[in-house]
């Protein structure tokens, strides 16, 4: 875990794969949003559900680091 001024933002997220099941753990970007993310394992190219900012918030066990700071990613 990374801290970020005063606040705790975690950095890995297992991203898990709506389609086949497979999960991974990856690594987020500090100060941006991932739209696109491709299955390992089936190649399923995944986005964002409608309303989430990015796959890790649409299908990640952690939200991405924007999320976790600003409650947006704006």
């Amino acid at each position: 875990m990374e801290s970020v001024g005063n606040e705790n933002i975690i950095l890995r997220s297992a991203i898990t794969c709506p389609v086949c099941g497979f999960s991974k753990e990856e690594e987020m970007a500090l100060d941006s949003c991932q739209y696109f993310y491709e299955c390992e394992h089936c190649k399923t190219l995944l986005k964002p559900k409608p309303g989430d900012c990015c796959v890790f918030c649409s299908y990640g066990s952690v939200k991405c680091p924007p999320m976790q700071k600003d409650g947006c990613c704006h």
